[in-house]
C-alpha cells in the first residue's frame, strides 16, 4: 500500500511540474504582450513638456 501510494506520487509529481511550467510560460507570454502593448502607446504631450523642462533647466544648471 504504502509502495502503491508512492508511485502514483512520483507519477504526480512529473505531471504537476509540466503544469507549472506550462502556466509560467503562459503567464511569460501574457506579460511579454502586455509590456509590448505599453511600450507602443503613444507618449502623453504633457508629459513630454515635463521632460522638455526638466532637459532645459539641466542645460542651464549643467
Amino acid at each position: 500500500m504504502i509502495e502503491q501510494r508512492a508511485t502514483e506520487d512520483r507519477r504526480r509529481a512529473p505531471a504537476a511540474l509540466d503544469e507549472a511550467r506550462l502556466r509560467q510560460q503562459a503567464i511569460g507570454v501574457r506579460l511579454r504582450q502586455m509590456f509590448d502593448e505599453v511600450v507602443s502607446e503613444p507618449v502623453p504631450d504633457e508629459f513630454l513638456a515635463i521632460l522638455r523642462q526638466a532637459d532645459k533647466k539641466s542645460a542651464e544648471n549643467g
